[in-house]
């Protein structure tokens, strides 16, 4: 009989990503995901519950995971489960857990303005976008970097665009002289 283990998660993180590295040097990012669902009773009662999972990614991914994710941000997870038995070393008893160990993440679009983690800093200002490997921005999340405190925050001038230049265009045909 064939078989088939594939998760989708779509929801925010619990605690901000850790990273580690394996002996290898292979990384690998471990973070917390909670998902809402909110339904009514056959009293008409509404109600919200939560599930909680934990997250594994490994590789380049886990790298830009614990870079660009932090607490409370949302993402997007695509993998499967595993089930990890261990022994406690304090108590000797098994112990076992059941993971998503995530083959794509994806960071979803934050908001305009917020605080660290959410393409901002502590102050709201917006982080300077980081290329993708494609040249793209990805979804407004870049690494947080010090900003030096002799840096002043200038507000942001809009300005019109420059005037097109006036051609002498032909005018539109007819209604009636358009061939389908």
């Amino acid at each position: 009989m064939a078989s088939f283990n594939r998760v989708i998660l779509m929801g925010n993180l619990t605690r901000d990503p850790e990273v580690r590295f394996t002996t290898g040097g292979t990384a690998i990012c471990a973070f917390g995901m909670a998902m809402n669902r909110r339904y009514t009773t056959a009293q008409g009662e509404e109600r919200e519950e939560v599930c909680f999972v934990d997250v594994e990614v490994l590789g380049r991914q886990a790298e830009s995971c614990g870079n660009y994710l932090r607490k409370g941000a949302p993402a997007f997870v695509e993998g499967s489960l595993r089930y990890d038995q261990w022994n406690d070393k304090t108590t000797g008893q098994k112990r076992s857990r059941l993971l998503v160990r995530a083959d794509r993440v994806q960071f979803l679009n934050a908001p305009a303005r917020g605080g660290a983690g959410f393409g901002g800093d502590e102050d709201g200002a917006p982080a300077a976008s980081a290329p993708a490997p494609g040249g793209a921005p990805q979804g407004g999340y870049a690494p947080r970097a010090p900003r030096p405190p002799s840096a002043q925050q200038q507000p942001v001038r809009e300005t019109a665009p420059p005037p097109m230049p006036e051609t002498e265009a032909e005018p539109p045909p007819p209604v009636d002289d358009i061939p389908f």
